[in-house]
């Protein structure tokens, strides 16, 4: 038996998570009340919580039984960067399972220090309390994995639908990522691989003006990566374009990126100006990034295993 551990941002499972969560997110200083205040609001918008915990569950659940009906027997595992379960925790609990080949998958398709660099530099951390025995192995960089770049097409084709057949012939595109420093991106592949993703969708849907955005930057004097998505909506409101549709091309799950920062704070915007901005919907668990996420450890699996292993004793059926 093998484990398939997610790696995944984390976020409160109920209010009174908020205040730790942002601890954590601020490496130990805590949130100014005005702060806690702020997101809090935010996460009362969104329902009270983050999401993201219960969608990483169910995805991993969904990848252990599309691998065990592949006849690779995987258990699935959780950790979670700045919530809980925490790395460090999920770590321990696959040591106490006696599990002691792992592999690791970031919930980020683009790579970069500050993202999937960050899971595995912390994981690689804990790793050397768990002793010798324990091989981890990290899958990075399925940008463009067909499977995934599908289900990102079937994404877009079903948020196209939101719109009457006029006002898709009219709609803007607008590709969106979490924006970083500048900084922690130079020499990084981030940028590329966001850009090389969407080159390679746009091959795939019929031809429609696009744009590459990103969200959500933080505080602080440091110069983000851009052009944000407000710009990007200001400047379409000048050309008097009105329908967008926004595909959050760097999240695999619904979170207060997705929930509040797009449906509430860009829509609102948009709606200000008079344009109409819809959202394709998150991968989440649909089928098709299930079987893509299942594909890419397939062929993880191989690039370790040159003969490929299946079953408990490593041979083929068994």
């Amino acid at each position: 038996m093998k484990a398939i551990l997610l790696l995944a941002f984390g976020g409160p499972r109920s209010l009174d998570e908020v205040e730790p969560f942002l601890t954590r997110l601020f490496r130990g200083r805590n949130p100014s009340s005005e702060q806690l205040e702020r997101v809090k609001e935010r996460y009362r918008l969104i329902g009270g919580r983050s999401p993201l915990p219960e969608i990483t569950f169910k995805q991993a659940r969904a990848l252990e039984n599309n691998l065990g009906a592949k006849g690779y027997p995987f258990k699935s595992y959780v950790g979670m960067r700045y919530g809980h379960p925490l790395i460090e925790e999920t770590l321990k609990k696959i040591a106490e399972d006696g599990i002691h080949e792992v592999i690791a998958l970031p919930m980020a398709p683009f790579r970069s220090r500050a993202s999937t660099g960050a899971y595995i530099e912390e994981v690689n951390q804990l790793k050397k309390n768990m002793g010798e025995k324990t091989e981890i192995s990290f899958i990075e960089g399925w940008h463009l994995h067909p499977l995934f770049l599908g289900a990102i097409q079937e994404k877009i084709e079903e948020g196209l639908m939101q719109f009457t057949p006029e006002e898709r012939k009219k709609v803007h595109l607008i590709f969106s990522a979490h924006s970083l420093p500048k900084s922690l991106v130079e020499n990084e592949p981030y940028v590329k691989d966001m850009e090389e993703s969407v080159q390679e969708v746009l091959k795939k849907i019929e031809p429609l003006p696009w744009h590459i955005a990103f969200q959500s930057r933080g505080m602080g004097p440091e110069e983000w990566l851009g052009p944000d998505v407000e710009s990007i909506l200001t400047e379409l409101s000048r050309q008097k374009a009105r329908e967008t549709l926004i595909i959050p091309i760097g999240f695999v799950a619904d979170h207060i990126e997705v929930l509040y920062d797009i449906d509430i704070l860009y829509r609102g915007k948009a709606e200000s100006m008079g344009m109409i901005l819809k959202r394709t919907a998150s991968l989440n668990f649909s089928g098709r990034f299930i079987e893509a996420l299942a594909t890419i450890v397939e062929e993880h699996i191989h690039t370790l295993y040159p003969s490929p292993l299946k079953g408990e004793g490593g041979g083929e059926g068994e």
